[in-house]
This record gives C-alpha cells, sequence and structure tokens, in this order.
C-alpha cells in the first residue's frame, strides 16, 4: 500500500508537468505564428507572397540598387533618355519691381523610364519612397534658369516624392519656392503689362543625352484658380520649350513657363493721380485771390509746389532707377509744370501792378508840379502875353483856342503898374498825348485781366492734355 500510495502521487505529478508545457508550447505557437506539423502531420498551403509588400527585402536588394552604376544615366552611351516634365504651380508670392524679379511656389515633376529599376511584381503596384532614396540613384539634374534663389521645403521632411513603377517607369516629384529675375519694362507705368519667365534645363546633359519636354503639352501646366496678387491680375499661363545654345557645352533642351500680368490702376489712381490733379486744381485758386494779398498767392504757390515734389519722390522711390520715361513721370513733371507757372504767373501780376504803380506816382507827381508852378515844358507852342488889365474884345476872341492857367501875379516897383503873365498852350495837343499813353498801358493799368485769362487757360490746357494722355495710354 505505501508503494501504490507513492506511485499515484508520482503519477500525478507527472501529469501535471506534461500538461503545464503543453500549454507553454500553444503559447508559443500563438506568438510566433508557426504551425505544429508534428500534431496535424502535414503543413498548409500557402499563397506565394508579392515581392513588393515582403519584409524580409530591403529597398535596396529590390530594386538592385546595389548591383548597378546610378552614376550614369539610363541606356548610357545610347539615344537620349526622354524625360516629361509637369508644373502644378502653387502660388505666385511677389512680384518686385525694385529687384526686378518674382517669387513662385510649385510642384516639379519629372517622368522617365529607368530598366535598371524594374521589379517582379504580380499586381502590377508600385513603390513609393521619399527623398531618402533620391539619393542612391539617378534622377535628372534640372536647374531653373536665371533664378536669384530657390530651395526645396523641408518641413516636417523634405517634400521629395519618388515613385517607381515595376516596368522602370519613375516620377520624381519635389516642392520648390523659386525667385527668379523677371525683365520689366516699365516705359508705360503703372498702366503696364508685365510678361515673366520661368525657365527650366538640364545643367549637365545637353540634347544628346537627355531630351526635356513637356510631358502633355499646354496641360502639362496647372495653376490653382485661388492664387490673386494684390497689383497684378494674371492673364494668362502657358508653356514653350526650344533650344539653348552655349559655345563652350552645347545645345540644351529648355523649357519655359510663360505668364503676363496686368497691373492693377486704381492703387495708383488713389496714391498718385487723384492727389497731383488735386494740388494742379489747388494752384488755381490763386487766380481768384486779390493780388495785392502777396503772402495768401505766395503761400499757396509754394505749397502746391512742395507737396507735388513730394508725390514725385515717393513714386520713384518704389521704383528701379531707370534711365527711360516713365508714363507716371509724364503726368506727374506735367503737372508739376502747371503748378509752378501759376507761381510764375503770379510773380509777372506782382512785377506789372509794381510798374504800374510806379507810373501812376510818377504822373501824379508831374500833375502837382504842372498845378503848382508855370511851365512850358513839353508844349510845342506857347504864348506868352502881358496884359496891362484892359484888353479889346478882337484880342479876348484870339485867345479862344488857348487855356487859361494860373495866374502868379508880381509886385514891381510902386510908380509902375501890375501885370499878368499867362502861359497858354494848345489843349488840342495835351488831349492826344494823355490818349496815346491811356492806349499803351491799357493792359498795364488794369493787372488783374491777366488772372482773368489764366482762369480759362489754366483749366482748358490741363483737361486737353488729360485727354491727350489717357487716351494714349488706356
Amino acid at each position: 500500500m505505501p508503494y501504490l500510495r507513492q506511485f499515484l502521487v508520482l503519477a500525478l505529478f507527472l501529469g501535471s508537468f506534461g500538461e503545464c508545457r503543453n500549454k507553454h508550447a500553444t503559447r508559443e505557437r500563438r506568438w510566433t505564428g508557426a504551425v505544429d506539423t508534428q500534431k496535424h502531420g502535414t503543413s498548409l498551403a500557402k499563397k506565394p507572397p508579392d515581392v513588393t509588400k515582403s519584409r524580409r527585402l530591403k529597398t535596396e536588394q529590390l530594386l538592385k540598387v546595389d548591383d548597378h552604376d546610378f552614376t550614369m544615366r539610363p541606356a548610357f552611351a545610347g539615344p537620349a533618355i526622354p524625360v516629361g516634365v509637369d508644373v502644378q504651380v502653387e502660388s505666385l508670392d511677389s512680384i518686385s519691381e525694385v529687384d526686378m524679379d518674382f517669387t513662385m511656389t510649385l510642384y516639379l515633376r519629372h517622368y522617365w523610364k529607368d530598366e535598371r529599376l524594374s521589379f517582379a511584381s504580380t499586381t502590377n503596384k508600385s513603390m513609393t519612397f521619399d527623398g531618402r532614396l533620391v539619393k542612391k540613384i539617378w534622377v535628372p539634374d534640372v536647374f531653373f534658369v536665371h533664378s536669384k534663389r530657390s530651395f526645396i521645403h523641408d518641413t516636417t521632411t523634405e517634400n521629395i516624392m519618388l515613385r517607381v513603377f515595376p516596368d522602370g517607369h519613375v516620377l520624381y516629384s519635389l516642392r520648390v519656392t523659386v525667385t527668379a529675375a523677371c525683365n520689366m519694362d516699365f516705359s508705360r507705368f503703372p498702366l503696364d503689362t508685365q510678361t515673366c519667365t520661368l525657365e527650366l534645363e538640364s545643367y549637365a546633359y545637353t540634347d544628346e543625352d537627355l531630351m526635356l519636354y513637356w510631358k502633355s503639352g499646354d496641360e502639362s501646366l496647372s495653376i490653382d484658380d485661388k492664387i490673386s496678387l494684390s497689383q497684378f491680375l494674371i492673364q494668362k499661363f502657358h508653356t514653350t520649350s526650344r533650344l539653348a545654345f552655349y559655345s563652350s557645352t552645347g545645345w540644351y533642351n529648355r523649357l519655359y513657363i510663360n505668364f503676363t500680368l496686368r497691373r492693377h490702376i486704381f492703387f495708383f489712381l488713389l496714391q498718385t493721380y487723384f492727389p497731383a490733379t488735386l494740388m494742379v486744381m489747388l494752384s488755381w485758386v490763386s487766380f481768384w485771390i486779390d493780388r495785392r494779398a502777396v503772402p495768401a498767392r505766395v503761400s499757396l504757390g509754394i505749397t502746391t509746389v512742395l507737396t507735388m515734389s513730394t508725390i514725385i519722390t515717393g513714386v520713384n522711390a518704389s521704383m528701379p532707377r531707370v534711365s527711360y520715361i516713365k508714363a507716371v513721370d509724364i503726368y506727374l513733371w506735367v503737372s508739376f509744370v502747371f503748378v509752378f507757372l501759376s507761381v510764375l504767373e503770379y510773380a509777372a501780376v506782382n512785377y506789372l501792378t509794381t510798374v504800374q504803380e510806379r507810373r501812376e506816382r510818377k504822373l501824379r507827381n508831374r500833375a502837382a508840379q504842372e498845378q503848382s508852378l508855370p511851365c512850358t515844358c513839353g508844349m510845342s507852342h506857347t504864348r506868352t502875353m502881358m496884359l496891362d488889365g484892359t484888353y479889346s474884345e478882337a484880342d479876348a476872341n484870339s485867345l479862344a483856342g488857348y487855356t487859361e492857367a494860373p495866374m502868379v501875379h508880381e509886385e514891381l516897383v510902386p510908380e509902375k503898374q501890375e501885370h499878368m503873365v499867362v502861359h497858354l498852350s494848345m489843349s488840342s495837343e495835351s488831349t492826344a498825348t494823355k490818349k496815346k499813353g491811356i492806349r499803351a498801358f491799357r493792359i498795364m493799368q488794369n493787372t488783374h485781366a491777366i488772372d482773368k485769362y489764366s482762369r480759362m487757360i489754366f483749366p482748358g490746357a490741363y483737361i486737353v492734355f488729360n485727354l491727350i494722355y489717357w487716351s494714349v495710354y488706356c
């Protein structure tokens, strides 16, 4: 009995130990995914995995990156490899007249075929990679001609995408912001239309090695409908292509992105044209101010001249220093001339007024002298008669054509009689001389007539100038 009891305890212990081991093995099979072939006797049939989705192969092994020399272009020493390009413009950030350039953000995509990157795939699905694989394979060396600054966006990682298809076709896309030069013509500024161009070209490969072309013609360029600029209206985007020649290296394929911009005029109407016109009109107010109000008219003229100078300086400060005349320069300088002429007009009026007052003063002094003293100056026919107080009627009738000057009495010796000295002159000759003087200085004696003429001439001439200006430049 004691041996039987010990045997039963030992059997129970061995049974429980075996059950624990079986449970532990089952847990291991659940985690590892292994199949217990001994228990079932046969293995389960599996579907062959897609090599593109397999985790056991590395990207380099799948694309056979290490088996080829990717420093050389595809089909090296053969015909030129065609590389298609399309562009999607994301934004047109700024247009600078001072620097004569523009800034644009775009998605640049390249399409080509490299059989060295072909791989086997039962589903014919492509593989997508980021910028880390780009450094290990061959990609086109496209750059922007006449660019000043450019960079690839790197937030949060480099904005580069590489997509490889099983047959070896490759899509290489990147997001770029580029600042490029734009040759602008400001002869019609601010009523101008500018055409800017972004040029793409291979840096190292000539047309014998790489054929760069627009993938879908004009449809290769697409823009966002929400793109807008504060000063310009985007009229047209289109693409062109041509060959570019360099004397030392040869011919290259060059692609062009052309866009036409028309400037909004309303901003410049408010900031430049309207203030200049108001200053010219303000200078005309002096024509209605009394010509004797010297401080009022002078201060008004100087204020309008200085204001016009400030407007011209402000416009030129935001423009490049070009050597030709712009449309806005013509308007501003003609307006400045009108303002300056209004100042000169008052200078002329003031001078003629001074001359007139000086002549009138001389005439008054001469008249006063003639009334106070006997004078025969300027009289060609003068007769002096001595009268003894008694004269006949015939003598009185002979004096009918003469004017009688004031008589001066002289006291002689007591025994002599008093005599009168009478100075007589021809009245007709004196009247004719005065009439000639009035006719000669009629405008000078009436200087405010210049202001009357200026009230009509200045506005009329300025209106004619505006009609000609806007008909030519609009």
